[in-house]
């Protein structure tokens, strides 16, 4: 009997991001696709802003409203006034945010083009916040000015779960109970969710499906994955449907309700590859079984519910399951995981990526990355190396569980990508990536010369030298972000973060030299933290951005979470866990009182307010209290703090005997001229801005010729200093010497790196 491949369908559920697809189904889709299997995916989030902010939809919005019973505010009777105006700019609107209409940007900036209801209220603020911006970007951030509008329009009134990156998001914040969840699904649909249907309808009457995969990244992105899981269930009964995720990966890890598997039939943890695969298997064999899809049906209706045999079962892995008593099971065979460099390539075919739009919403520099753009998403290694952060949920597999792969297969990806996509912007979405393997990619893809324009995080480690950034930057690399959290040496040691704030300080200065913007992730409100901790925080960070070695940041208030060491063992660090009580559904976001901390509530404004003025480069000089309605104590931060950890020597060259040389140049032009006393030589190199001269004595010349010459096309091999060292011309003084002398100081200037 052959083996009957079942039809795959992977959705991404309302909302994400409207720049770029989520990778999650691109994972799952080439991983799958890579073994055969008939895989269809669709960005359901996507597919419902453009069905809603088009003239069709908006006129069943105003339509709706009109005939509701809704008790509107001024601003919202206002948009009401102005409907014909939003129908007329709708269409041209969405077309410039996807980068297909870019001339309407004069219009829009100048032309009083657009309608305008609250969000334009401090548009004044424009050239303050962006500076001296382009007309483009001016009129993407008045376009995305408009369609918040509207999306404030439609949550007051037709569509109140609606959020541009978030869909009922207030229903899966700490659900410990599905009760909540459980009535908004039970009650009729609205406008938004019908939109939602309908787009579901017709892609499952195209792809028929045998099996429907939800991936729930976020809390927002569940209430509409149960709500399009509801309506296949009610339209395609024999249709299997399964879910993963961030969200279940953290939050679900415990679930014990049974109405949550009325929707999904399977719930996997962690990494989809090996769950996936054990599921398709059992199903591929059941379908096989079975002569027809009405047998299917029929076998549904009676049992009341889909189950695969038990010795199916048995071979799942990390997956739960209603069994056929009604009680939630977890099934997890010990299969190996699928190791990180077996994953495959991400695959976006079938994804509309010229339907995106390109929205530039927050004035945030590093944010703006995450909103604007079309980025290709990649992960260098699977897990954290580091995987020692206090708050962090370093207990669970997406962070514990820690693989790299190959810097070669990697750039296979990459170009894989580009070759399907033809977009050369790529988003590293590691919990932080690690510096070598950064390293090994940079040199990879220089190497190859594959020009690439990325982005991701990392650790503020001492590994991230000066020339590591500048090899980064050489590579493509133009911001990173890490966390910087508490700027608070104790605290810092407290969370286990391995790094000082002086170290940070040189980090971050190595980055900004190299040209890559730097974003830091802040903390306030970690156990134990005072209010006197709290303002020195600001002061170092004040100074950070004063020094100009940090030109993005944002503030996060601590939460503690079931998985963290925090959460696990809240005594160590002097709180205690005060809620909320388990009840069968979600698990991780936890109350905890902090008896030796301060009121960390009062200090979230004032925070907020000074970093946004700090992003500009405005009132750094001003006193810490200046931006508090309460007293707050004096800083005892030192005041030169920051500045005289980036006045710290470095390591001179001749102790960086181990390290490699690599030169970002091109072979030098070596000539030959006669001296006074004797012949010199003289390197001409020919660089992208500029042309230079290196002169030196002769013999050192050609060795350095030679060199140079090596490094510029023999990429495999690594020349470490201390070889170049043992090839140094005897009788041209000591390496020594050299490696202070203005020829060597110039090449380093110039992109003779130790990396």
């Amino acid at each position: 009997m052959s083996t009957v491949s079942p039809r795959i369908l992977l959705l991404t559920p309302p909302l994400t991001q409207l720049n770029t697809p989520y990778p999650a189904t691109a994972y799952i889709k080439g991983f799958l696709g890579g073994r055969g299997y008939q895989v269809t995916q669709a960005d359901m989030g996507l597919q419902l802003v453009l069905r809603l902010f088009s003239v069709e939809g908006l006129k069943q919005v105003f339509a709706e409203i009109e005939a509701g019973d809704f008790d509107l505010s001024d601003n919202a009777k206002r948009m009401l006034r102005l409907q014909n105006r939003y129908l007329s700019t709708i269409t041209p609107v969405v077309r410039f945010l996807q980068n297909k209409d870019l001339t309407l940007a004069p219009r829009i900036c100048h032309g009083r083009f657009l309608p305008e209801a609250s969000r334009f209220d401090n548009v004044a603020d424009l050239e303050t916040a962006f500076g001296t911006m382009g007309l483009t970007d001016q009129a993407r951030h008045l376009a995305t000015l408009y369609l918040e509008d509207l999306a404030d329009l439609i949550k007051e009134t037709v569509g109140p779960h609606f959020g541009f990156s978030r869909y009922a998001e207030k229903l899966a914040l700490s659900a410990t109970s599905f009760e909540p969840l459980h009535q908004a699904l039970a009650a009729a649909p609205n406008l938004l969710d019908r939109l939602l249907l309908e787009e579901l309808d017709a892609l499952m009457a195209r792809v028929q499906p045998d099996v429907v995969g939800f991936t729930v990244p976020f809390p927002g992105n569940l209430y509409g994955a149960l709500r399009l899981a509801k309506r296949i269930k009610e339209t395609s009964p024999a249709t299997r449907t399964i879910m993963g995720g961030g969200y279940p990966n953290t939050e679900l890890r415990t679930i014990q309700e049974p109405r949550f598997f009325d929707y999904i039939d399977y719930l996997t943890l962690d990494d989809g590859e090996g769950p996936w695969l054990r599921l398709l298997s059992a199903i591929s064999c059941q379908l096989s079984a079975v002569s027809s899809h009405a047998e299917i049906t029929n076998q549904i209706e009676e049992a009341n519910g889909y189950q695969l045999p038990a010795t199916s079962l048995k071979q799942l892995q990390r997956t739960f399951h209603r069994n056929n008593w009604g009680e939630v099971e977890y099934i997890n065979h010990p299969h190996p995981d699928v190791p990180h460099h077996e994953v495959g390539t991400p695959d976006y075919s079938d994804l509309p990526l010229t339907e995106y739009l390109s929205v530039l919403e927050v004035l945030n520099p590093m944010h703006r990355l995450w909103s604007d753009g079309r980025w290709n998403k990649l992960t260098v290694a699977h897990g954290c190396y580091w995987k020692r952060c206090s708050f962090c949920d370093v207990t669970l597999d997406y962070i514990s569980r820690y693989e790299t792969a190959p810097s070669t297969l990697l750039v296979d990806r990459i170009e894989q990508i580009i070759q399907q996509t033809g977009q050369t912007g790529f988003h590293f979405v590691d919990e932080a990536a690690p510096p070598l393997a950064l390293r090994d990619l940079a040199v990879e893809l220089l190497k190859r010369r594959v020009a690439i324009t990325w982005w991701g995080n990392i650790r503020f480690e001492k590994t991230f030298s000066p020339d590591l950034c500048r090899l980064l930057a050489a590579s493509g690399c133009i911001a990173i972000s890490g966390g910087l959290e508490v700027a608070s040496d104790r605290l810092l040691a407290l969370m286990e973060k391995g790094v000082t704030i002086a170290q940070v300080a040189r980090v971050t200065d190595g980055f900004t030299q190299a040209g890559i913007m730097v974003h830091a992730y802040l903390m306030y409100g970690f156990p134990t933290q005072t209010a006197q901790e709290t303002v020195d925080s600001l002061e170092v960070v004040r100074q950070l951005f004063a020094a100009g070695v940090v030109q993005s940041g944002y503030w996060h208030r601590f939460s503690m979470t079931a998985h963290s060491p925090v959460g696990k063992n809240p005594a160590k660090y002097q709180v205690a866990a005060i809620g909320p009580e388990p009840e069968g559904f979600a698990w991780n976001d936890l109350w905890h009182d902090d008896p030796l901390g301060t009121d960390h509530e009062a200090f979230g404004s004032g925070l907020a307010k000074s970093l946004y003025n700090y992003l500009h480069g405005v009132n750094l000089d001003e006193p810490l209290s200046f931006w508090f309605d309460f007293k707050t104590p004096r800083p005892t931060t030192p005041r030169h703090l920051v500045q005289h950890a980036l006045q710290a020597p470095e390591k001179p060259d001749f102790a960086k005997q181990n390290q490699r040389l690599f030169w970002l140049g091109n072979v030098p032009e070596l000539r030959i001229e006669q001296g006074k006393k004797a012949p010199r030589a003289i390197l001409t190199c020919y660089e992208q801005a500029e042309d230079f001269e290196v002169k030196t004595p002769e013999g050192t010349g050609r060795w350095l010729h030679q060199l140079l010459t090596q490094l510029s096309h023999d990429y495999d091999t690594k020349v470490l200093l201390k070889e170049a060292a043992a090839s140094f011309p005897a009788g041209e003084g000591s390496f020594d010497a050299f490696l202070q002398s203005p020829a060597w100081q110039l090449l380093r200037e110039k992109g003779l790196l130790l990396i």
